[in-house]
């Protein structure tokens, strides 16, 4: 293997707090959910593995005995996912009451078409039963045809939410504003995705507001495993075909999920099984299957044997045996049962095999969604499994590739990816403005000089994962909503900002781009068009908080992976924590101005110019620059706006001769805006 730098690398103390149960059976995750479980809407985040089925188990039972609830319904996006949701023995581990499901009502289990099974939900809906499981599918046409008023006070429970979205088209997100426009069912939606619904929203601003969130981190989760302690995440780069290069980022030594490219993507060579047989022949000498389990086994050069179960094969008799050994309950704690799985679209959204270390994915895949959901095949705690890692392994950019656009599309949604990633990995940032009667939170520790009343301090709360960040000239948010989305959405907000386009594009490769257009006015056009009920300060105060959040994680891994370390892995869990208290020590004030002159995608660039070759990068800037344009008519608008601010608070217009590279672009705006407005390129 040649190809090993991580774009992120986290570590984590391993303090088993997020495995250990209470008196009830329930872990910390589930704790903090059941402590909500009176909230009629309730929206639980959290990661794969940190058992958002059995916390919904728990609430459901108290809404069942004790809320008045007649029924409860869980809604899971595909079949498979339905087996999350069998008989537990509650009782066993201290709760009042076991989990049992009637084997007619889970119909995920059930045999026929979504249609047909419409009817078991009308019988379920008249019997005394109390729990039924059934798909995404079968729910939208079970209300599209007893309608909503046959659901009156029961618990819908929506798993996998960012399935859902706000759009007109997506029929289940219809239904659900339906039902709480409504307001006669409780609703219990999961996610472990944190982009719900990638670009679109998951429920109206209206809707959203009515939910009580329980938010469970990446953070809290890995920090609290007895086995895994170290995360790696990286994109690498490969030129001709990925079955040439894949023994470059595949170590067979290491229990590893591959997902090889959709048949219609760049990467793909059209010929998935051909993919299959070349990666199997690259790994050692194919000596049969076995005929119990349908596993390929191949004998290394070492003379170790793989077992290597193929998803990818179309034939169902086949590919249904592996699938059915690979569920095996039997064999679920023996990590020798399989080695290496190949998938194409199976093994992702609830797939549980624990040993996975490496979840290796050929090819951009399109929702970040969907990679958060592959990375969280292989973040499972298990006994000996100290790493993990997640690899996406494309196609450079070819100077003779009619597709070279797309080339580059795909690079930045990675690099936006990985951005996305070392952020639901940070701990939790809570910013607080500095002034005179700012003191030190209860629970934080402020680092060996402790708090320093003439300083803005950084405190870590090892317990809840939280950072408390005071910071000069931060505006707050006033509003209900503006505090939620502080609190809750900061993620969602720098989601939306580094999949934009034209702000990856430049802050990446543009060298005169000045790094207030992208973290004030491209950021704070984003979000007035993502928060528009938000008033002008509140929508200011999101674009602070969203851009202190992205900008002291990406300072703090460049200290961390920087030359500071003596060897090749951080202390405990401290390095991240280590590098955000150093960077706000080495400037001479932790405030706003100086959080906005920071160009977010920097350290991007640097992790780039390591894995991709110098011929491609140069090709890659090379024609995202030969799209820059000049200043627009919105751009100008924007600047204007800014400049208008400068005026207030300097009481003097910003000058287009000054040192300061903003003061300029600034100048240049306002006056580019009132060329504009004069020549009527402005409705009003």
């Amino acid at each position: 293997m040649t190809k090993s730098v991580p774009s992120v690398s986290v570590t984590y103390a391993r303090n088993g707090g997020s495995t250990k149960a209470n008196a009830l059976g329930m872990r910390a995750m589930q704790e903090r959910a059941f402590e909500k479980r009176g909230e009629p809407y309730l929206l639980i985040k959290s990661p794969p593995a940190s058992g958002k089925s059995r916390a919904l188990m728990f609430i459901a039972l108290d809404k069942l005995a004790n809320q008045g609830l007649k029924q409860a319904i869980i809604v899971v996006p595909e079949k498979s996912i339905g087996s999350s949701f069998a008989d537990e023995p509650l009782t066993k581990y201290g709760f009042w009451s076991d989990w049992t499901v009637t084997p007619k009502w889970n119909l995920c289990n059930a045999p026929g078409e979504d249609g047909g099974k419409v009817n078991s939900v009308g019988s379920f809906l008249a019997s005394d039963d109390q729990v039924l499981v059934c798909t995404h599918a079968t729910f939208r046409f079970a209300v599209e045809r007893f309608g909503i008023e046959a659901f009156d006070d029961r618990l819908i429970a929506v798993d996998e939410f960012h399935h859902v979205s706000a759009n007109p088209d997506n029929v289940l997100g219809k239904h659900l504003g339906d039902f709480i426009a409504r307001d006669k069912v409780h609703i219990v939606a999961m996610t472990g995705s944190y982009f719900r619904g990638d670009a679109e929203a998951v429920l109206s601003p209206t809707d959203e507001a009515k939910f009580d969130t329980v938010t469970y981190t990446y953070y809290e989760q890995l920090n609290g495993y007895e086995y895994l302690k170290q995360l790696d995440i990286g994109y690498f780069f490969y030129s001709g075909s990925y079955t040439d290069d894949i023994l470059e980022v595949l170590n067979p030594a290491e229990k590893t999920i591959i997902h090889i490219p959709n048949v219609n993507s760049r990467e793909s060579t059209k010929d998935k099984i051909k993919e299959v047989e070349h990666i199997i022949s690259e790994l050692g000498e194919w000596e049969g299957a076995d005929p119990v389990t349908g596993f390929q086994i191949v004998k290394m050069s070492d003379g170790k044997k793989l077992r290597i179960a193929d998803l990818v094969d179309d034939d169902p008799s086949k590919r249904d045996r592996v699938s059915a050994a690979l569920k095996d309950p039997a064999h679920k704690n023996n990590r020798d049962h399989v080695d290496i799985i190949i998938a194409l679209g199976m093994a992702k959204e609830g797939f549980d095999w624990i040993w996975c270390e490496h979840a290796l994915t050929v090819g951009y895949r399109a929702s970040l969604t969907e990679i958060v959901q592959i990375i969280g095949r292989a973040t499972r705690d298990a006994p000996g499994k100290t790493r993990a890692r997640f690899t996406n392994l494309i196609a450079e950019p070819d100077a003779a590739e009619s597709l070279v656009t797309e080339a580059v599309n795909d690079t930045l949604k990675a690099i936006a990816a990985s951005l996305l990633m070392e952020q639901v990995l940070a701990p939790r940032f809570n910013f607080t403005p500095k002034n005179p009667q700012s003191g030190p939170q209860p629970g934080f520790d402020y680092g060996d000089e402790g708090y320093q009343p003439d300083k803005c301090n950084v405190g870590f709360n090892e317990q809840t994962g939280q950072f408390q960040i005071e910071i000069k000239g931060l505006t707050e948010p006033k509003s209900k909503e503006a505090v939620r989305i502080c609190k809750e959405d900061l993620n969602e907000v720098i989601a939306t900002f580094v999949q934009d386009k034209p702000s990856i594009e430049r802050g990446l490769f543009d060298e005169e781009m000045v790094p207030e257009e992208l973290t004030q006015l491209r950021l704070g056009k984003i979000i007035k068009d993502k928060y528009p009920e938000l008033d002008e300060e509140d929508q200011e105060a999101v674009r602070q908080h969203a851009i202190a959040a992205l900008n002291l994680t990406q300072q703090a891994a460049r200290i961390a992976l920087g030359g500071d370390k003596k060897d090749d892995e951080p202390s405990a869990n401290t390095a991240l924590i280590d590098g955000v208290r150093k960077f706000a020590m080495d400037v001479r004030e932790l405030d706003i101005d100086l959080i906005d002159r920071i160009n977010p995608f920097q350290e991007a660039y640097a992790i780039l110019a390591k894995t991709m070759s110098e011929e491609s990068l140069k090709q890659v800037a090379a024609a995202i620059a030969s799209k820059r344009t000049s200043l627009s008519p919105d751009e100008a608008k924007e600047l204007a706006v800014r400049a208008a601010r400068f005026i207030k608070e300097r009481e003097r217009p910003p000058s287009i001769t000054s040192s300061d590279a903003w003061e300029r672009r600034l100048a240049e705006g306002a006056a580019a805006f009132m060329r504009f407005k004069k020549e009527g390129r402005y409705d009003s």
